[in-house]
Formats: C-alpha cells, structure tokens, sequence
C-alpha cells in the first residue's frame, strides 16, 4: 500500500482503503454492502468467500457484531487492503484475513451462521463450499449473480434450490432474490438470500 493511487471511501462510517489503480471498488454495490452489516446478527460467526478490500466482512464485523470474520480472498494486493482495512476499523481482533484460494484454505467446516459469495458472473459453483463451512442446523447463503432482467430473479432463485438440494441439503427459508444493481444491457446483478441446513 502507500501508492499515489491510494484512494479511501467511507461508507456509513466504514472506512475502505485501496489502490484505485488495481482494485474495483463499485459504487452500485454501496446498498448491499450496508444490508451486510443489519444482515448480520451478533456474536454470528461469518464468512466471506470473495472478501476483496473487505465489502462484506468489515459491515458484518462492524455494524452486525459477528464475533468472527472470515475473509477470503486470493488476490495479494486486495488482500493486503483487507489486513489494512480491519485495522483502520479496528476490528482486526474479528475480521480473520486468509490469503489464498477459498476451496483451499483452512476455514473451520460446519460453524458459520452466514456466508457471503459475492462473485460474479456467477458465485453458484461455490454453493457446495458454502455448504461444507456452513452451521448443521443452518446457514443463511447470499449468492450473487448476473441474470437477465426478465425473469432473471425467479431464475436465480431457481438455480440456487437446485444447487442446494443437489448437494443433499435441505431448504430452511425459501430463496428469495434481488435486484442489487443493472449490470449492462439487459442484465442486472442480483442476490439471492437462503437459509440452508447442509447435509450430515
């Protein structure tokens, strides 16, 4: 860090610190990354499978007390923004940064309560890892994707059952999507959010 790129952006007193030159920081998402934070309830412990500078995992540390975060997050250099950011926002105690591929990180299986899979074009292959980590008596997943804006959030919502149920889970809360922002022509970005007990 320490570059002349460096940029910081607060959002409902969030402070995020990257390098404008090298990571995306998109303000469409500002919405979602403040439901993240009321998303999470208290003392849950959370992962965050894509957690970039930390756009998920500082607002469930910070504004939902989750009593841990773990971050994932294979790119080196938003990785190091991730460490940084914690610290600013003095939850480095909580938010657990875990630089590396997030199938293959060590990552405690079958304790958290949330997960965050915020990829695109499409975070549902993670489903099955989302699952493997998630709590035996529930989890709630939020699925990111990019889906036709007809009929895409029905479509999304479909395709995370599917996956889910294919995995040998079982639906707790029915998905429910939405739209979190356009995404190009005839495409948005959308949410799904599910509650699911993964299998035994």
């Amino acid at each position: 860090a320490g570059t002349e790129t460096d940029t910081e952006v607060i959002e409902h007193g969030i402070r995020y610190r990257f390098d404008a030159a090298r990571i995306l920081f998109a303000t469409g998402n500002r919405a979602e990354r403040q439901r993240a934070g009321w998303l999470t309830r208290p003392g849950e412990t959370v992962v965050d499978l894509f957690a970039g500078v930390g756009y998920f995992a500082l607002p469930a540390a910070l504004r939902g007390d989750a009593s841990v975060v773990y971050a994932a997050e294979k790119n080196p250099v938003a990785h190091g923004y991730l460490r940084q950011n914690a610290e600013l926002n003095g939850v480095a105690e909580r938010v657990r940064p875990l630089l590396g591929d997030n199938r293959e990180l060590t990552i405690p299986l079958g304790e958290a309560d949330r997960i965050f899979l915020g990829y695109l074009p499409s975070a549902a292959a993670w489903i099955p890892r989302a699952l493997e980590l998630g709590r035996r008596s529930g989890v709630w997943l939020h699925v990111h994707r990019v889906a036709d804006v007809r009929g895409g959030t029905d479509a999304s919502s479909e395709l995370v059952r599917t996956t889910i149920e294919s995995c040998g889970a079982s639906i707790l809360s029915a998905p429910e999507a939405r739209v979190v922002k356009p995404y190009g022509p005839g495409r948005n970005h959308v949410v799904v959010d599910v509650r699911a007990r993964p299998r035994d």
